[in-house]
């Protein structure tokens, strides 16, 4: 994933500039930078949280 660093004026401008970024991903690569996130705070071998809630 290709990292952007965008530096804004003001706190409205860096919102309608993360708006603007989500807006222009392509579904798969949302997926992918969920992924990403989700590796890096539980780690590769995390469960899956629809199975979690199935073992209830």
């Amino acid at each position: 994933m290709k990292r952007i660093v965008k530096i804004s004026k003001n706190a409205e401008e860096a919102r309608l500039w993360d708006i603007r970024q989500h807006l222009t991903m392509s579904v798969k690569e949302r997926q992918a930078a969920a992924r990403v996130l989700k590796e890096r705070v539980y780690g590769k071998n995390s469960p899956d949280v629809r199975e979690a809630e199935r073992s209830k």
